[in-house]
């Protein structure tokens, strides 16, 4: 399945990947083909990063935007913020998807929950439009 693609009412949007950076996503054993960002047709939303997980509902989707012009030690990887409680399922530097979150989400990583992820997928536009669209449907 490629970026944004439909499969059975869910779209996958894959990550966008800089084999340069390998050393720091592949160790999470990210898939390229399977992982990224779904949005279920049942409304939730799943980001997947090799082992790690996020599921939340699109509703708590606050806000979603473009983010550009990382660090690339900072972008790479599986990453908490340092400034916030904030995670990056990071595999370039280049460009993302900030999602905000109404309600934290828990992961392995912050049990407490994170108000934010960063997810640097291929298809930046398509993410938010379907997330800023699922989310005014469901809200």
């Amino acid at each position: 399945m490629t970026s944004g693609e439909r499969h059975s009412g869910d779209q996958l949007f894959t990550y966008a990947l800089d084999y340069r950076l390998a050393p720091f996503w592949a160790p999470f054993g990210v898939r390229p083909r399977r992982d990224g960002v779904r949005i279920g047709a049942d409304g939730h939303l799943v980001a997947s990063f090799g082992w790690l997980r996020l599921r939340t509902s699109v509703g708590n989707v606050r806000e979603a935007h473009v983010t550009r012009g990382y660090r690339w030690w900072t972008a790479a990887g599986a990453r908490l913020s340092m400034a916030d409680d904030g995670l990056t399922f990071g595999t370039n530097r280049d460009a993302g998807v900030c999602l905000h979150f109404a309600d934290k989400v828990p992961s392995p990583l912050r049990r407490a929950g994170h108000s934010a992820l960063t997810v640097t997928v291929a298809d930046l536009d398509g993410l938010v439009d379907i997330v800023n669209s699922r989310r005014e449907e469901s809200g």
